[in-house]
């Protein structure tokens, strides 16, 4: 059921994360519209964040020394100017949030704790309470952005699809009632994409199972470029109990000291990396997949680093083993890897914008170029505010444009029974471990599934995932190929959309121009 009656809104914000309101709150005094399928901060995973955000704010630290940690994380793919800008613009962003109520864990003598994570070079992580930074920082932003007259709130309306005009500008969303299915045309001056990654996608995952692309596949529906849909981080630590998604223990445990363990007891990382547990999250996830594979299992032991002060410094992830009946403080922790950031995106510019005019893209949807084939931890937050800042900066003062007559299309969704099937497949081809046999199986099942479907979102962008999988014929960051497990020359995968509706993946050196004509 579709209303005839398109709202307008001057810029339009799609979703209610940390870079949707953090961004609605920048633009402060323009009047935006943010929407959001959920009341504000129950459906974003930037609320389940644990960790915290990156800035080099210790005075041994600087920003060259985190935008050298981020280059290396990102195993030859990160743009050195992103990873500059985003490290020197880090420490501000954090004295916003600050400025916002957020309450970062001091130090006795005032100073912001920081802690150190894996494949950081200093400790440069603000946290709140061990483990609660997302909750806490979505806190302070949901309460700001409902006492600010500017932004415009409407909660239960989901973007479908996106308009566009004649002249392929995009003029706003087609939106969905989640309660009724009512379908009403939203048209703006500029939209926004704030809306989350596609962890979902994945039998086992720690992002919200609605997280599975959307905005990815709405862009591409609309011939906007996509970048490196293959790289995909899979958190080494999600803990193993059988539930979806599957709670996290933070990767600040490791920092603190913590031990993985296979069943026997033995500490394995060592065997597989000289950084052990603070090894980059690709390198720990494959050795604590090679665990379970081979039957030993694998177990984070923090009894020793952290003990019986677990309750106090980590309250989220003792909770979830409370529930599960684990007590950390003495009993290791069963984990496993799981789908958690998807590095690959829409492309963006050093401002946000995207291939298409009238849209901007922000957070984890996005293709920034700040964490190439595998994200430095806690990085996510901090790109999603700095590039938030810089949109809104953009945005505030400008001269934008009325949408024309526009038009969109909306598709089917995937039935759950496929969905099911369709997380597996991607557990098990499109994983942490990947092989061309397993991937061309992955793809002509995807093929055979979009014949017998439609073009459903879930499908289109796990094709777009397994394709840019299969052409990348390398080993690199989070990217793992059995049969090709060398390095090559640095490139980046692009994916357009064919004219039947089919990706189109091709490979560009790092730091080319411009990709290659459609067809």
């Amino acid at each position: 059921m579709t209303s005839t009656s398109p709202v307008r809104a001057d810029i339009l914000i799609v979703g209610a994360g940390l870079a949707g309101l953090y961004l609605a709150l920048k633009l402060a005094p323009r009047r935006c519209t943010v929407i959001s399928p959920a009341p504000l901060g129950t459906a974003a995973s930037s609320a389940w964040a644990q960790g915290g955000l990156a800035a080099a704010l210790h005075p041994s630290d600087s920003a060259d020394n985190h935008a050298r940690d981020t280059i290396a994380a990102g195993a030859g793919l990160v743009e050195p100017v992103i990873a500059r800008l985003i490290a020197e613009d880090g420490p501000d962003r954090v004295r916003d949030l600050l400025e916002l109520g957020v309450p970062f864990d001091r130090t006795p003598d005032g100073a912001l704790a920081l802690s150190l994570e894996a494949a950081h070079s200093h400790p440069r992580v603000a946290r709140v309470a061990g483990d609660l930074a997302g909750k806490a920082i979505m806190q302070a932003l949901v309460a700001a952005a409902r006492a600010s007259d500017h932004i415009e709130i409407i909660e239960g309306l989901k973007a479908v699809s996106l308009l566009q005009d004649d002249n392929h500008r995009i003029a706003g969303i087609v939106s969905r009632d989640v309660k009724t299915g009512e379908e009403t045309p939203f048209t703006a001056r500029e939209t926004v994409l704030c809306a989350g990654g596609s962890g979902g996608l994945f039998r086992v995952t720690t992002n919200p199972r609605s997280s599975r692309g959307d905005a990815i596949a709405m862009v591409y529906e609309c011939g906007g470029l996509i970048a490196d849909p293959e790289f995909v981080q899979f958190h080494p630590t999600a803990i193993d109990v059988g539930r979806d998604p599957a709670p996290l223990a933070t990767e600040a445990l490791r920092g603190e000291g913590a031990i993985l363990r296979d069943r026997s007891g033995r500490a394995f990382m060592r065997d597989y990396h000289a950084q052990g547990e603070l090894a980059p999250r690709d390198e720990v996830a494959r050795a604590i997949h090679a665990e379970r594979l081979a039957g030993r299992g694998a177990f984070l032991d923090a009894s020793s680093a952290v003990g019986a002060h677990f309750p106090e410094h980590f309250p989220t992830v003792y909770a979830y083993c409370q529930e599960f009946g684990i007590d950390p403080r003495t009993t290791p922790i069963p984990v496993a890897p799981a789908a958690h950031y998807h590095m690959g995106g829409v492309v963006s510019d050093i401002w946000g914008r995207t291939s298409l005019a009238g849209l901007s893209v922000c957070g984890e949807c996005s293709s920034t170029g700040a964490h190439g084939a595998n994200r430095l931890a806690s990085n996510s937050l901090l790109e999603a505010v700095v590039f938030a800042d810089r949109i809104a900066r953009r945005l505030r003062d400008s001269e934008l444009s009325d949408p024309s007559t526009s038009h969109g299309h909306t598709p089917e969704d995937l039935p759950e029974n496929a969905l099911i099937e369709l997380r597996r497949m991607m557990d098990m081809h499109a994983g942490v471990s990947r092989d061309a046999t397993g991937l061309t199986e992955f793809c002509d099942y995807l093929g055979e599934t979009r014949d017998r479907f439609g073009p459903a979102r879930a499908v289109v962008v796990s094709e777009m995932i397994a394709r840019a999988a299969l052409a990348r014929q390398e080993s690199r960051g989070g990217h793992f190929r059995r049969d090709f497990p060398d390095t090559l020359a640095p490139a980046r995968s692009y994916v357009l959309r064919e004219a039947n509706g089919a990706p189109r993946v091709f490979t560009l050196p790092l730091g080319a121009d411009t990709p290659p004509p459609e067809r």
